[in-house]
């Protein structure tokens, strides 16, 4: 299967109703999902490191972050509704402190980050993006996780889904992500076998996607594995993964082209946070240790 990762356009007001309703169900009332109250340790910073970012990123002291905050526990918005949260925005901020500056992460439309950054809009696009071919040949990139994609049910999988055969079931997935694109795929082997396409239904965001799948809309989703996982801890267990994950590839920050050292000095600075413990600490807190790199690389 092609792997393109994530985008969103569509059913903007649902997407926005929606995404209230279901992040004020993952606050801390009870569903034990982290806040911006459950602080990131800090990172000391690292001067040869710090010597290696471009004179015209670190003159104002802070990389400016490209990021779509609705794809929990990767990038979300806290229950105040404005502080981005969850594993990037964590791990970005002790990236740039190794490095010397702030992260200040920016709520962004999906589509437009990568094209942002060359345009020097953001300094960094951060936002769940699989490494691909494809996006290496606009921008670099630096992995610092390792994700694959999940099927989710309803608890006990009442309809008995299989990923292997999901025609003529209704399943969601969120719009423009590499599971749209695999879904299409596996479709077309449905009809080819003489068997009913599989009923997709897109949504703009993930959070519509998981609040259809509890709320009876759809029979099952594929998404990343990391965010299959985070809805069944944030749901009371209404959400549950069926079979095993799959498809594994790095997520990666995005920088420019042509940027000199600056990919060097991103992927040291992660790097050196596994290196110190800082990088499992974050991910223990997302409940994400399964996706752990033990070395970064600068992708270009």
């Amino acid at each position: 299967m092609a792997v393109i990762r994530r985008g969103r356009h569509s059913l903007l007001a649902l997407g926005l109703a929606s995404a209230v309703l279901l992040l004020s169900a993952c606050g801390a009332g009870g569903s034990g999902a982290p806040t911006s109250d459950s602080a990131a340790p800090a990172a000391a910073k690292d001067d040869a490191l710090a010597k290696l970012v471009p004179a015209d990123i670190a003159a104002d002291g802070k990389i400016v972050v490209g990021s779509d905050a609705s794809y929990p526990p990767s990038e979300f918005v806290d229950t105040d509704g404005r502080t981005i949260i969850g594993l990037d925005a964590d791990l970005g901020k002790a990236i740039a402190q190794k490095l010397g500056l702030t992260a200040e992460f920016q709520n962004s439309q999906f589509d437009g980050i990568l094209p942002g950054l060359n345009a020097g809009k953001y300094e960094w696009g951060m936002s769940s993006f699989f490494i691909n071919p494809e996006r290496l040949k606009s921008v670099d990139m630096v992995s610092y996780f390792n994700a694959g994609t999940k099927l989710g049910s309803l608890k006990g999988n009442p309809e008995n889904l299989n990923v292997d055969d999901l025609c003529g079931r209704n399943i969601g997935v969120q719009l423009g992500t590499a599971q749209v694109q695999e879904l299409s795929e596996r479709s077309a082997k449905c009809t080819t076998e003489g068997k009913p396409a599989i009923n997709v239904t897109s949504l703009q965001q993930q959070t519509d996607v998981t609040l259809a799948l509890t709320a009876h809309r759809i029979s099952g989703m594929l998404a990343d594995s990391a965010v299959v996982s985070y809805a069944e801890t944030t749901t009371d267990g209404a959400v549950a993964t069926v079979g095993q994950q799959y498809g594994t590839t790095p997520y990666g920050i995005a920088i420019a082209k042509g940027k000199g050292d600056f990919g060097k000095a991103i992927q040291g600075a992660v790097q050196a946070l596994i290196a110190d413990g800082t990088y499992a600490t974050i991910l223990k807190k997302w409940n994400l240790s399964d996706g752990a790199l033990a070395t970064s690389q600068w992708e270009k």
